[in-house]
């Protein structure tokens, strides 16, 4: 039998001094919603440690723990500092990382204790980590025993589906409303609706400009050949949702971190029983209130002749490249000259270039890093569009979620772009474009 596994301790004037040290990478072991600023477990400051990276204990029993670890760039030459809650948290990594082949790993024990007590040392946080809640957040929120505040005129949950009202009847979070993402966006252009259209449309479920509104949708696979895939990625019309309901005007809305898949994960309890919703008899502002966050096609073509902006392309490389057009109703194949490609995965349906394996979103400072490394940075307008408007809301909810200051998404996106034949396209490998986060489909 081997012997135990000798873990050293540090103290935190060496986590301190490690903070810039290029031979160590620092590893948060708690849950992302913890990393991103919530105070899950009775932290004097929420956040992480500058520069940690996320790594949750929970992962560690994931088959793909050792391509997860590999797509975060950990090197094994390099010295892991592990904290998290508990000490036996970061033992039981350890001892993975170990197996995994990282030899040289060490504790930091005193994360609670020390370091989110003493302001002098460094956390960082999502700067609207609020806007991505955890299911133990909503829990509190549905049993009443909730101490942060929420819209003035209360709170209402949305379960997003796209024209799938079977997906709600399945189970959903007790006191969820059903929100079909067809009453917010039209079927035939797949854009925002009228203002007249979204006031009805969000009155009718209670929501007002000062309603928090917590948006989710179920993840199960979509595929291809379905005639309607959408209807399986709840969790990205959840999203599109959360886009539309910020241009329109709502002050405060909320994404629930993984959608349904989350509060499953908790341990939560799905409710069967449908809720009627109160609606309300206005909206309390003019829609939209925030219309520089949806960009059309004159927009976007100034856009794109600018130098200090950015139409970032959130569709996958089959598309980018014109192999498919990524959905059964559009012909056209291609993509915008000078668009800046965003990558989102492995087809329109997807989001994997965006999203942990559990479907909470990816850490930010991944994200911010592959966005970077094609141009796109918080000093520009960024515009993001795929192919009807769901993986660009994504992708935008992401930069609102950092603050970024002028970002948009450009509404039309491929579908609307590509049903106009004067509009220029291209197809093939695009020479000289740089290509950031994982290729899918080659």
């Amino acid at each position: 039998m081997p012997g135990p596994v000798h873990l050293p301790s540090i103290d935190t004037g060496e986590v301190l001094r490690s903070i810039h040290d290029d031979d160590s990478h620092i590893i948060d072991l708690r849950p992302i919603d913890a990393y991103n600023g919530w105070r899950l477990n009775g932290e004097s400051r929420g956040g992480h440690i500058a520069t940690a990276r996320s790594l949750p204990l929970r992962w560690f029993s994931y088959i793909d723990l050792p391509d997860i670890i590999d797509a975060k760039g950990l090197d094994p030459a390099r010295n892991l500092i592990l904290y998290g809650y508990e000490e036996g948290d970061s033992i039981r990594a350890a001892q993975s990382l170990k197996r995994l082949g990282y030899p040289r790993i060490s504790l930091y024990p005193d994360f609670l204790s020390v370091w989110t007590k003493d302001d002098g040392l460094p956390l960082e946080r999502m700067q609207r980590y609020e806007s991505a809640v955890p299911a133990e957040w909503l829990k509190r929120l549905l049993d009443r025993e909730h101490a942060d505040p929420v819209g003035k005129d209360g709170s209402v949950i949305c379960h997003c589906h796209y024209r799938n009202p079977e997906d709600y009847a399945l189970g959903h979070v007790p006191g969820a409303v059903e929100l079909d993402t067809n009453t917010l966006e039209s079927t035939e252009t797949w854009n925002r609706r009228s203002s007249a259209e979204l006031a009805e449309a969000l009155t009718s479920k209670g929501i007002t400009a000062d309603t928090t509104v917590i948006v989710y949708g179920r993840f199960s696979n979509p595929r291809n050949d379905d005639p309607f895939p959408g209807s399986s990625e709840g969790q990205l019309g959840a999203m599109r949702c959360a886009f539309i309901m910020l241009y329109a005007g709502v002050k405060d809305v909320r994404v629930l971190n993984g959608g349904l898949q989350s509060w499953k994960d908790s341990g939560f309890e799905e409710s069967l029983d449908p809720v009627e919703p109160r609606a309300v008899d206005g909206f309390g502002g003019i829609i939209p209130a925030r219309p520089h966050l949806a960009v059309d096609i004159p927009e976007a073509k100034e856009i794109l002749a600018s130098e200090d902006a950015n139409l970032v392309c959130v569709r996958s490389w089959p598309e980018l490249i014109g192999k498919v057009s990524g959905y059964h109703y559009i012909d056209r194949k291609g993509r915008i000259p000078g668009a800046v490609f965003g990558n989102c995965g492995s087809d329109a349906y997807h989001m994997e270039n965006y999203r942990n394996l559990d479907h909470t979103g990816r850490e930010y400072h991944e994200i911010e890093k592959m966005w970077a490394e094609v141009g796109v940075t918080p000093d520009k307008r960024n515009a993001f569009y795929c192919g009807t408007g769901w993986r660009g809301s994504e992708a935008f909810f992401n930069a609102w979620l950092m603050g970024w200051p002028r970002i948009a998404v450009f509404d039309g996106g491929w579908f609307e772009w590509s049903r106009d034949p004067s509009n220029p396209c291209e197809t093939g490998e695009p020479e000289g474009m740089r290509v950031s986060g994982r290729i899918y489909g080659l």
